[in-house]
């Protein structure tokens, strides 16, 4: 799983990791048909973005299916704003690092530790929470 600090970092990536998996399109003449995306919380509060794009909207990914047909292939295309994919985002879809590379939408709370996760992670209306 490679996570990116910047949403613009995953898409680019992304868009790699698609070329790579069908070599034969080139990056003018691919058409996606699905844009996906995650947004993780680390144990250190740092925000890490992973996207993925793909020509059949039903197939399977890490990342939460968000944009389909001629919007996916907008963002293929470059001409996305950063501010309103941020803004389609919902809160209770973001995954919460638990462990050194586990993550789970919320904290469990049967334990110290998760409890203290738990507090971390409330609505503290920094940038993180908003974004």
């Amino acid at each position: 799983m490679d996570l990116f600090t910047t949403l613009d970092e995953a898409i680019s990536v992304a868009k790699e990791t698609f070329l790579a998996d069908h070599p034969e399109v080139d990056e003018l003449s691919a058409a996606v048909s699905q844009f996906s995306l995650q947004k993780y919380v680390m144990q250190d509060g740092d925000i890490m973005w992973q996207a993925a794009f793909s020509d059949h909207n039903d197939e399977p990914s890490e990342c939460l299916p968000l944009y389909f047909d001629e919007a996916a292939q907008a963002i293929w295309d470059n001409e996305y704003d950063e501010d309103e994919i941020l803004a389609e985002w919902q809160p209770e879809n973001t995954l919460h690092e638990w462990d050194e590379g586990e993550f789970q939408l919320a904290p469990s709370t049967d334990t110290e530790e998760g409890r203290v996760a738990a507090d971390e992670w409330e609505d503290d209306n920094s940038d993180s929470e908003r974004w």
